[in-house]
């Protein structure tokens, strides 16, 4: 019964997260369309008016509405790490559990009723499939729980130059980002994909993103061009 808690609240929780994509990639498209502000783009001309050709109002509320977005998608992914742990926790009682019930019917002796020996027999036997059926759905939902775990992104791309290497390479705009090279999420990330950039130098680096609620793999090498860094792009995580 636990257990089916547990994996109805994941999938809601992944339904959840599906929908807040959805409406982020919609909120990118929008504010990136041509001639948008973009996502951290200026709301002031070059004389620091305000810019007569945007809602100002709606694209302060449509980046705001954006940032809320993805610190929900934050703490879903916080809360379905949760349960996983959780999910393990129970999976050890099963075990601890099935070594008792075999235990205890390698040591019991025979009763002066046969039938009663019989009879406990049976129900100690049927315990054990039990827990060994819950064991055998646990085991196959693992590889999924790692799946889940390794395919958190830790940032967003906001801004991406043209003839970038990052857009020569496939990046785009709203892309998040799972793993680069081996960065994964932690701390001084910015530091650590600066570091993995400068390492890779000229090379394909591997890069799992998340585009419109999908995983999918990308090669970047980072380069030298006539634009800033070795990518062209700015991230937030």
């Amino acid at each position: 019964m636990v257990g089916a808690n547990l994996k109805s609240e994941t999938m809601k929780l992944m339904d959840k997260r599906s929908a807040m994509e959805a409406e982020m990639n919609a909120i990118i498209e929008q504010l990136c369309q041509p001639g948008g502000p973009g996502l951290s783009g200026n709301l002031v001309d070059s004389e620091g008016f305000p810019r007569a050709d945007i809602d100002i109002p709606v694209v302060r509320a449509q980046r705001h509405r954006l940032a809320g977005r993805l610190q929900f998608i934050i703490f879903i992914f916080v809360r379905m790490v949760e349960l996983v742990h959780l999910r393990k926790e129970i999976t050890e009682k099963i075990n601890v559990n099935i070594q008792v019930l075999h235990s205890a019917k390698l040591t019991s002796t025979p009763k002066d009723s046969g039938v009663e020996t019989n009879q406990n027999a049976s129900v100690a036997t049927a315990g054990a499939s039990a827990s060994l059926q819950n064991l055998v759905l646990r085991d196959s939902s693992s590889a999924n729980d790692v799946d889940m775990i390794s395919s958190m992104p830790f940032a967003m791309v906001d801004e991406i130059a043209d003839a970038s290497p990052a857009a020569e390479d496939g990046l785009q705009l709203g892309d998040q980002i799972v793993k680069f090279g081996n960065v994964k999420a932690g701390d001084s990330l910015l530091q650590r994909l600066a570091s993995e950039a400068q390492a890779n130098q000229g090379h394909p680096v591997p890069v799992i993103i998340m585009r419109q609620g999908a995983l999918l793999n990308l090669s970047l090498t980072p380069r030298t061009w006539q634009g800033r860094g070795l990518l062209g792009y700015v991230i937030s995580t």
